[in-house]
């Protein structure tokens, strides 16, 4: 043989060796992390690492899995003393038995790290979104009449309005936004450079007018309005002692949206020519036109499996019981939201970049966050055709400001239509205050139509950011929080804060 095809073979057979090995040992380090045995999972990634001529992906993939790691040791910190104290100021009467009890029925997230049984962090929280007959045992009793009210009025009159001027897009609010991202003192060592992404509006047909008014450094970057993943990339020095300290101030235009989604008025062949929006520059008034739009925009690239978004046996058999013989896209879609309103109960999340499928452990333990709800959504969309994709950025709400998913479907002739799963939950089981008909009427609102409090700066998932990070992502689903790095090491979300400052302002 030719020693050069030799030489060539060996490379081969070593390199396959290298991969080999590295698949093994995370299996390995999986079926560990899962049986409890954290450090020995950690000890068996740190052995492969320290292997020679380690492929730079692979090496990344191994140094992933250790972060990992000791993300889901953040996600539980509260032993049982610690969840029982906590408990205890927030639910009259409970007893050491009760606890026990309730540790035994499954109402807690909890995992077996290294012996020790360690419960998530918002395991209080939990318990009463998923137990709502503990609210009656609530210490600090909740208020919520005025806000559940406030949401429904809003809902009515944007659907009203929409009615009236026989458009999808109306009632405009005004933001000026500043955002804050703050690094600790002591997340990068002195003097090092610290580069930081922060999301801003992307363009959509209900998000418009958007103008950067303020940094607190030079730009490096801004995605472009289309991005879809869009953010201001900035970068600072540490200084000793000192927190760094990122901010964005922007400004832009939000319409509340609904779309009368009636069956008889949606094709039944969901792909269709999208409808987009452009701005008159003589009037301002909204102007519908059709053309062909980039390939992001092509339902068809929103029909297939993609992280998260996976076609298991279990979700074609939750397909089918929801669909039965219906063949309508619309009706199968509003089939899908409703049965998750009805049935997937909100709570809060661990950490995204720590779960395997997002979609499916939704489906599997009935509850989620806005976003596990989305992808279990999407995912039900896509197994039937409906092209689906996500919307993500911040529900700026007055009185309820928080980061928040929701998503969008592609129905013919509408085009890309919002749906907010969370929305149809919330209506449903924690609106408590209102009547049962002004629960449906939220819930049906919500698909097909959205309130103008929101920042959407996301419109599909698992995303990568521009500039690229040098490091791993702390979140590398969803971008609402900021990512920052140093020197090729990632900065997590214990190491930073972030808020967001939203001011509504009179029409320019």
């Amino acid at each position: 043989m030719n020693p050069v095809h030799v030489l060539f073979l060996y490379a081969n057979v070593a390199a396959a060796t290298v991969c080999f090995a590295q698949h093994t040992a995370v299996e390995q380090a999986g079926q560990l992390e899962l049986g409890g045995k954290f450090k020995q999972a950690a000890a068996t990634l740190v052995n492969a690492l320290a292997g020679a001529a380690l492929p730079a992906e692979q090496r990344k993939q191994l140094e992933f899995e250790l972060d990992r790691l000791e993300r889901i040791r953040k996600d539980y910190p509260l032993t049982p003393a610690a969840l029982f104290a906590a408990l205890n100021k927030s639910v009259k009467g409970l007893t050491a038995d009760e606890f026990e009890r309730w540790i035994a029925e499954g109402r807690f997230d909890s995992r077996e790290i290294d012996g020790e049984r360690r419960f998530m962090g918002s395991s209080v929280s939990n318990l009463f979104f998923r137990h709502a007959e503990l609210n009656a045992r609530r210490i600090l009793p909740l208020e919520t009449a005025v806000h559940d009210r406030a949401i429904w009025e809003n809902c009515r009159a944007i659907k009203r309005a929409a009615q009236t001027a026989g458009k999808p897009y109306v009632l405009p609010n005004h933001f000026r936004v500043t955002m804050t991202v703050t690094a600790k003192a002591g997340a990068a060592p002195p003097g090092e450079i610290i580069r930081a992404w922060l999301p801003v509006p992307r363009a959509y047909p209900f998000q418009t007018d958007f103008e950067l008014l303020k940094t607190s450094s030079p730009i490096k970057h801004l995605e472009p309005d289309t991005s879809a993943i869009r953010s201001v990339h900035l970068e600072q020095a540490a200084r000793k002692d000192k927190p760094t300290i990122f901010k964005v101030e922007y400004a832009y235009t939000t319409y509340g949206v609904w779309f009368d989604l009636i069956p008889g008025t949606v094709r039944d062949k969901v792909i269709g020519t999208p409808l987009t929006l452009s701005l008159s520059p003589s009037d301002g008034e909204r102007v519908a036109s059709r053309r062909v739009m980039g390939s992001f925009d092509d339902p068809t690239n929103f029909t297939n499996e993609a992280p998260h978004v996976v076609f298991t046996s279990e979700m074609r058999q939750l397909s089918d019981e929801i669909t039965g013989t219906e063949s309508s896209p619309v009706l199968k879609a509003k089939k899908f939201y409703d049965w998750i309103a009805e049935n997937i109960k909100y709570s809060y999340a661990i950490e995204y970049s720590t779960i395997r499928n997002i979609g499916e452990y939704c489906r599997s333990h009935g509850y989620g966050d806005c976003g596990q709800e989305a992808l279990l959504f999407i995912t039900l969309c896509r197994l039937n055709g409906i092209p689906a994709r996500w919307q993500s950025g911040w529900n700026t709400f007055p009185g309820a400001k928080t980061i928040h998913d929701w998503c969008e479907i592609h129905l013919a002739p509408h085009g890309w239509v919002p749906v907010d799963p969370y929305m149809g939950i919330w209506a449903m089981r924690y609106a408590t205050t209102l009547a049962p008909d002004q629960k449906r009427e939220v819930r049906d609102f919500y698909f097909g139509g959205l309130d103008q409090y929101r920042m959407a700066a996301n419109s599909d998932h698992n995303q990568e950011l521009s500039p690229p990070k040098n490091s791993m992502r702390s979140d590398d689903v969803d971008f609402q929080r900021g990512e920052l790095e140093w020197g090729g090491r990632n900065i997590y979300f214990d190491q930073y804060s972030y808020a967001l400052q939203v001011r509504e302002v009179k029409a320019r």
